[in-house]
């Protein structure tokens, strides 16, 4: 690291706010004795003794560099920086009103748009909150080595290098190549990334050295060759100037701000286990024991942010699983899989069992070794009936044929106890390797995924991931100071950085909310003020758009119960349902078609599907909903949901028997707003027009996400969708698209015509196009912000785009998964509180909005980053009709978290992906003549499906024609 006179740990070197970025130096003289104040937005600024804060505008440069020296006094130098000031000032108002607000970058492409004001301004209240954001120091004049590492094996070719290297064995590599090469300051003056970067403050030899390392006394050393090069010096004066400059005249330096996270996170990663982006405590003890095999962990996430105030350090905590070390019978037992171990298992026993078991790590205790082995099957056979080919001489082949329970009896003097059990297959390398069960234990501290968790389970870890505001800003605090967190050990002073370790103090500004409009008993429209929770109800009052039911049913899967479950009490609960139903004034018949069915009919689905096309015939007309009452829940939902929605067309709504059985009010209230909505009616409106929006042009809102597969699955396909609103000004009706594209595919591929379809959807309901459209991206981090910008919305623009018709587009990406939370007291923020100085982004325009009332644990806001817009949005304006529009959620009588079109977006992509799953584990064939045409034993909801079936994603189920443009998804 190159230092170039460092003036202590604390020293920070702020420009003024005004200065653009012409200016790259700050000036000396005025680092002493200044005196600091802050913008209106919360940028730190400096103001030399002798000038008046009051006589110099904040948005100005009070002195440049090139002209430090040249006062003698203080007199002289306050008349002559008021005259500077002045000059500079009208220069900078003379280029900003030469830039467009949606400016272009320098390599002609979109870039996210400056924010247009200072922050909002309307406010009923306004709290100072502390977030969890620690302002990072740092000396601008450092200097720090980035070197690219690859580590082979002696034995590997050039082309395979590092690709074989586990994460482990690239780390011991890397420390001993630094207690050899640099033994006095490598380690305290380094960091690691783990693949492929090394980030240091002092110079290290470069070139080829080779290593022998073993993980342990009991593994062979091995050998391994590591390459080290200089490949660029990173100044940290650059991401100084980037932080400073108030137009975004520098880019932003997103090389120095990973070298300075991979700098901020090695003493979390030496001294805690890492998983994905989070670390936890290596300590298992200090755990929340969820059973005898699978713990529950707090952990700690951190990310650097550039703000208004500087780079800041946000620090929160997580909770995360992990599995015990126990052996893999026990394992199962303690998973609810009782085994009998005098039979063979049957089928559908051995895919449970697999099913618990795939992708875990185990080691093994019939020898001794370190080695971890993840399990890729169950086998078909029991180790009784297990055979394989190894070698011998004495035979003419040179193999001969032998059996499990003869092997290990000869080879390692091991019985084999459970001999009607399969063994599990710990191939890899093209080598075969099958062992027993009993001697397989699971690997300790290993991650479990929260979706793996029996019932009991999940409940345990939910009490504790549920913290109280108090309880988690306390233990936040706690990980910044502690040894094991990002500011321990000497790594900082090596690097001269530092942290501060107070949360930053930010202003947050509680938005009014809106009065919302139903009908009371008489069906006179009136107007509904929400409580100081921002909630309602429909005591006594009706929905504002009623629908008549005349044609619904009830498939009952819980009559005929075998397996303990409650059954529903059919003629109760319809006599409830109607008579409330017709309270909120929804017409809903008393005369249902009426269907006897079970919980094991879920279990096949062409049993399932007979059933239904059975319900088709029976009725003269299609139903307009079908409720399905079930015992529990079951993964045969998601093949009912597959069949009725993509094949026959109707609208289902699922519910428990024994929660219906209480026939509690506000149940039955709160399905029958869902029947509502699903069917066509309107349960609350707006009272006053959204706002900001008060020209008469038509506007649309359109939510877009992507469903993700799993971690462990590297195959099945992203789902797309998009929801968008298809009424007007209401602005509260949805319709819905999704689409299957590639694995891990971010990008929304067919965005632009699954908005055009509902553009012209839009058209055929209101006669008109809209003229505007409001575009709420999910999913999304800033490091794919030029992606939406320059793929997807010119995707959008290119595709709707025709003769006369070209609407105005407002791009807001809103992110749910960040770290930062506020923190009032004792308790949660009020819902409406909104955060758009200090820490937000230094110039582009993003602001926070918790929009909900936070009942349990801390409230988590909303992170809106507007990229781009066309219709001059104001803060005021696109944050007080983001919050309005959270009101108008149809499943809620309360705001939501997340602006409804991306969260309708969400839910749809989830039944995407719910889709999918059934089709798979249905064995669905394309050339098929119907869906669900061959049963077969693969078909079992019960079993696990395939991660990934081949198929041509335009064979793939559509949904129904007749669902296309109502709120089946709701």
């Amino acid at each position: 690291m190159e230092n170039r006179g460092y003036r202590g740990g604390s020293r920070r070197t702020w420009r003024p706010r005004g200065g653009g970025g012409d200016e790259r130096h700050d000036n000396p003289r005025f680092r002493q004795g200044d005196r600091r104040i802050g913008d209106k937005r919360g940028r730190p600024m400096y103001v030399p003794v002798g000038a008046s804060s009051s006589g110099v505008r904040s948005d100005q440069q009070i002195v440049s560099s090139d002209q430090s020296g040249t006062h003698s006094g203080p007199s002289s130098q306050a008349t002559d920086v008021s005259q500077l000031a002045e000059n500079l000032g009208s220069k900078k108002q003379e280029v900003d009103s030469q830039l467009p607000k949606n400016s272009q970058g320098q390599n002609g492409n979109r870039v996210p748009i400056k924010r247009p004001d200072d922050g909002g301004r309307i406010r009923k209240n306004q709290r100072t909150l502390q977030v969890n954001h620690f302002l990072v120091k740092f000396d601008c004049d450092i200097v720090i080595r980035q070197y690219d590492v690859q580590i082979k094996r002696m034995n590997q070719s050039e082309a395979n290098a590092s690709s074989n290297v586990s994460k482990c064995d690239a780390l011991l590599v890397k420390n001993e190549y630094l207690r050899l090469q640099s033994p006095a300051l490598g380690m305290s003056a380094t960091a690691y990334d783990g693949e492929k970067n090394v980030y240091s403050a002092i110079q290290l030899p470069e070139g080829d050295f080779v290593y022998e390392v073993s993980r342990g006394k009991d593994d062979k050393p091995q050998a391994y060759l590591f390459t080290i090069k200089l490949v660029k010096k990173l100044e940290l004066r650059i991401l100084q100037d980037y932080l400073q400059s108030s137009n975004g005249t520098f880019p932003l330096p997103r090389d120095i701000l990973q070298g300075l996270d991979v700098i901020f996170k090695e003493n979390p990663r030496r001294c805690r286990r890492q998983f994905g982006k989070s670390f936890y405590s290596k300590a298992i003890e200090e755990n929340c024991e969820l059973s005898k095999a699978i713990v529950a962990s707090r952990g700690l996430q951190q990310s650097l942010k550039p703000t208004c105030q500087g780079l800041t350090l946000c620090v929160d905590y997580c909770v995360n699983t992990f599995c015990r070390k126990i052996s893999v019978l026990q394992f199962l037992e303690d998973q609810g899989i009782h085994i009998n171990w005098t039979k063979p298992l049957t089928q559908s026993s051995r895919k449970i069992i697999e099913k618990a078991l795939k992708n875990l790590k185990v080691t093994v205790t019939h020898r001794i070794t370190n080695q971890k082995y993840p399990v890729v099957a169950l086998r078909k056979q029991s180790a009784k009936t297990e055979k394989f080919l190894i070698d011998d001489p004495n035979v003419p082949s040179g193999k001969k044929e032998m059996g499990i329970i003869e092997y290990y009896k000869s080879k390692y003097r091991k019985d084999i106890k459970h001999v009607n059990l399969p063994c599990l297959d710990l191939s890899r390398n093209n080598r075969s390797n099958y062992v027993p069960m009993e001697f397989c234990e699971l690997v300790e501290a290993q991650k479990y995924l929260k979706e793996d968790l029996i019932p009991d389970q999940q409940k345990k870890l939910r009490n504790l991931a549920i913290a109280k505001p108090q309880e988690r800003k306390d233990h936040i605090c706690r990980l910044v100071k502690a040894n094991d967190g990002p500011c321990g050990r000497d790594i900082f002073l090596r690097f001269k950085v530092d942290v501060d370790r107070f949360m930053t103090e930010a202003t947050g500004r509680v938005i009014g909310q809106p009065d919302l409009k139903i009908r009371d008993n008489r069906n006179n429209e009136i107007q509904l003020t929400p409580n100081d929770r921002c909630q309602w109800n429909f005591l006594k009052k009706k929905v504002l758009e009623g629908k008549r039911v005349d044609r619904w049913g009830i498939l009952d899967f819980s009559s005929q119960c075998r397996d303990g479950g409650e059954p529903l009490k059919v003629d109760k609960f319809i006599k409830s349902l109607v008579e409330r139903c017709r309270s909120l004034g929804i017409h809903l018949s008393n005369t249902p078609y009426r269907k006897k069915s079970n919980m094991a009919v879920l279990d096949n689905s062409s049993d399932l599907h007979t059933i239904l096309k059975t319900i088709c015939s029976e009725t003269e007309e299609k139903l307009q909903i079908l409720l399905c009452p079930m015992t529990d829940r079951h993964p045969g939902y998601k093949i009912l949901k597959l069949i009725c929605e993509t094949e026959i067309g109707i609208v289902t709504q699922c519910c428990r028997s024994s929660v219906a059985n209480r026939l509690g009010d506000q149940y039955l209230a709160n399905l029958a707003l869902k029947i509502n909505m699903k069917v066509g009616g309107t349960n609350v409106e707006l009272l006053r027009r959204l706002p900001g929006l008060h020209d008469n042009h038509h506007f649309m809102f359109i939510g877009a996400d992507v469903n993700h597969p799993t971690g462990q699955d590297q195959e099945g396909p992203s789902i797309a969708a998009v929801a968008a609103t298809i009424n007007w000004p209401a602005a509260n009706k949805y319709a819905a698209r999704f689409r299957l594209q590639k694995n891990r595919t971010e990008r929304i591929e067919e965005l632009g015509k699954m908005c055009l379809e509902l553009i012209e959807t839009y058209a055929r309901m209101n006669k008109v196009k809209p003229e505007k459209i409001i575009l709420f991206r999910d999913g999304v981090s800033e490091s794919q912000f030029d992606m939406v910008l320059n793929q997807e919305l010119t995707d959008i623009k290119k595709t709707i785009s025709s003769e006369g018709y070209s609407p105005t587009i407002t791009l807001v990406v809103a992110q749910k998964r960040h770290q930062t939370r506020f923190f009032l007291g004792n308790g949660n923020v009020e819902p409406g509180t909104v955060v758009d100085q200090k820490i937000v982004h230094p110039f582009e325009f993003d602001f926070y909005l918790c929009s909900h009332y936070g009942s349990l644990g801390t409230s988590k806001p909303t992170h809106y980053h507007v990229l781009w817009d066309e219709h001059s949005f104001t803060s005021d304006a696109l944050q007080e009709l983001i919050y309005h529009m959270c009101y108008t959620f149809a499943r809620c009588t309360k705001p939501v978290s997340l602006v409804p079109p991306v969260y309708y977006a969400d839910i749809v992509a989830y039944r995407g992906r719910l889709y999918y799953e059934a089709w798979a584990q249905s064995n669905y064939s394309p050339a098929s003549t119907g869906l669900f045409s061959s049963p077969s034993s693969s078909s079992s909801a019960t079993s696990g499906f395939p991660s990934h079936v081949s198929f041509d994603a335009n064979a793939f189920p559509k949904l129904h024609s007749e669902l296309e443009n109502c709120m089946f998804f709701c």
